[in-house]
């Protein structure tokens, strides 16, 4: 049972790390991080290193992802991926 779990939770890390590199858009990398994040922090209490997963936790999925959040809004990026979004939507309507 443990043995097919940490199975699992590898498979779901390797899918995060290769799709984080194909997603051209720039909150689904943040949210698929967080994720990768929270899945380490979960191998880490697997592991019995607590220390370690609330570090991952607390860093990689806290600090780090907010830090990304705000440097997105301060970069305009969200506006103008859902604008871009919102465009793309209109032409395939007009279509």
């Amino acid at each position: 049972m443990t043995e097919t779990l940490n199975y699992i939770l590898l498979g779901f890390l390797v899918v995060c790390a290769v799709s984080v590199s194909f997603s051209k858009n720039l909150l689904n990398s943040i949210l698929i991080f967080m994720s990768y994040s929270l899945v380490m922090s979960v191998i880490w209490i697997l592991l019995k290193s607590p220390d370690l997963a609330i570090t991952e936790a607390a860093v990689g999925a806290g600090i780090t992802s907010v830090l990304f959040f705000i440097t997105l809004k301060k970069i305009h990026a969200i506006q103008s991926e859902r604008r871009e979004e919102r465009e793309d939507e209109q032409e395939k309507r007009a279509e």
